[in-house]
């Protein structure tokens, strides 16, 4: 008897045992790719190429959640996952969920006209168009309204676009459109009898606790919320605030990481519309030829590459931009995963960093951000001296660690521009020429460098050489009118 007792106790020790390492492995296994995540994501912080927040998720387990760089770059205030940030068009699979909310309750069909729900809705078009069409940017109505005078009430916004002739005709391709989605929020509004913010509200925010979201309004005081900057010669500037109201149904929002991971969990069960409705949202309805993808309602469905495998994977999401932000929502379906991108700079690499993400995820080989040369060579500049950062230039060019791009190049030369140094700005123009000798702008930057520094006889021959090079230069054009009746 004691014999047994002694070998029940060996094997429940062992099965303890092996469940412990197990759970440990898994641990170690999170902690391994949180770490090499995080690791990259830096690297990309510290080439200007990332500023915001991040979210990732795996088989269904938060793996990493963190700030990048500053909410507020006046009084360096870092960005963390509490930080809010417009999401733009991210606001579109929101728009979809609520047309899809009332269809399962009947109060829609997605193949009627929309002449059915909106009577005075030009007729010529309004019988052709249906929600279908909308919700997949096949409708034909031009991406954007007309911009001479914003506006902010949705009647108002419609009637912007809704007498103009179709792009095409409805269900015959797909065409990104704005409009389509300004018309969906109208809809909804005249339906449900409710402003599209408090359907939003009552049917989505308040049902998945999404606390941190919300209709975008300039003038509201909204705690933590991040400002919102783009990248003018070398330096960060703020946007001009303006009334984002008027994006809509199309593009409205504000969010943070942690709230779309509710969302993204939402959308795996039937807490915002039963599976039979919620699959239209991720269906396959109409090539994307752009993307190289497809559109299902309110979602781009693409092909997502794994690191740098060369394999894909198949991924739902949406990509959002609005000024001062950028945003990228990604979903695996197969290993439950999501990777929640929001940024309050223009522009960033989130496509790049999307891909070494799931090639960590996936255990693959996947790409390092090569290193901006023009940056770090005015770095060198700035610390040593001219000469020292145009020889670095010169020495990396080819250097597969760097990157090299034209414009990067010039930004550099009209930071020292503008900062009154002519001459060390001059000699970085004068690089672009050398590295760029077939494009037009580097001659057209060093000309302006020269006229500064009074060498109007070099300015005019490097005018002239960027005019031979794009004869529309209407700026060589009159600069060269300016110097010769000098």
């Amino acid at each position: 008897m004691k014999k047994i007792i002694l070998l029940l106790s060996v094997i429940s020790q062992c099965l303890v045992n092996t469940s412990c390492n197990q759970v440990q492995s898994q641990t170690n296994n999170v902690s391994e790719k949180a770490f090499k995540i995080d690791s990259l994501l830096q690297l990309y912080n510290d080439y200007d190429g990332f500023n915001g927040s991040v979210l990732v998720s795996h088989e269904g387990e938060t793996v990493l959640k963190k700030g990048y760089g500053f909410a507020n770059m006046q009084w360096d205030i870092p960005n963390d996952v509490n930080a809010k940030f417009q999401i733009g068009s991210i606001t579109k699979p929101f728009t979809a969920i609520l047309i899809l909310q009332l269809v399962s309750e009947n109060k829609l069909e997605l193949h009627e006209p929309i002449s059915t729900y909106l009577p005075n809705f030009p007729k010529e078009n309004g019988d052709r168009i249906t929600i279908h069409h909308l919700l997949t940017h096949s409708s034909g109505i031009v991406r954007e309204g007309v911009n001479d005078k914003k506006q902010n009430r949705p009647e108002a916004m419609v009637n912007q676009f809704a007498e103009m002739p179709l792009d095409f005709e409805p269900g015959e391709r797909f065409s990104y459109s704005n409009s389509g989605y300004t018309l969906l929020g109208y809809i909804i509004e005249t339906i449900t009898k409710e402003s599209y913010e408090d359907v939003l509200n009552y049917k989505i925010l308040k049902p998945l606790s999404m606390d941190n979201s919300g209709y975008y309004r300039n003038m509201p005081i909204i705690k933590n919320m991040s400002s919102g900057y783009y990248k003018g010669f070398g330096d960060y500037l703020n946007i001009e605030r303006s009334d984002e109201s008027t994006a809509y149904a199309a593009g409205a929002l504000y969010s943070t990481v942690e709230d779309l991971q509710k969302l993204t969990k939402a959308l795996q069960t039937d807490a915002l519309l039963p599976k039979a409705y919620r699959s239209l949202l991720f269906k396959k309805h109409i090539e994307d030829p752009d993307y190289g993808g497809f559109y299902g309602y309110g979602f781009e469905i693409l092909e997502k590459p794994i690191g740098n495998s060369g394999d894909k994977i198949l991924t739902y999401g949406h990509s959002g931009t609005i000024d001062g932000y950028c945003a990228l929502l990604t979903i695996i379906p197969s290993s439950e995963s999501s990777i929640i991108f929001l940024n309050n700079t223009r522009r960033a690499y989130l496509n790049s960093m999307t891909a070494g993400i799931t090639g960590i995820l996936n255990d693959t080989t996947y790409n390092f951000p090569r290193k901006p040369l023009a940056q770090f060579m005015s770095k060198k500049i700035d610390e040593v001296s001219l000469e020292e950062g145009i020889s670095f230039y010169k020495k990396n060019k080819d250097n597969s660690d760097y990157y090299i791009n034209e414009v990067e190049l010039i930004v550099e030369g009209y930071r020292y521009l503008q900062s009154g140094n002519a001459e060390y700005a001059a000699e970085v123009f004068k690089l672009s020429t050398e590295v760029f000798p077939d494009k037009e702008n580097p001659y057209d930057s060093y000309a302006e460098a020269l006229m500064t520094l009074g060498k109007n006889e070099e300015a005019i021959i490097n005018y002239k050489k960027s005019l031979a090079l794009n004869p529309n230069n209407y700026n060589a054009i009159k600069m060269l009118k300016k110097l010769e009746n000098l």
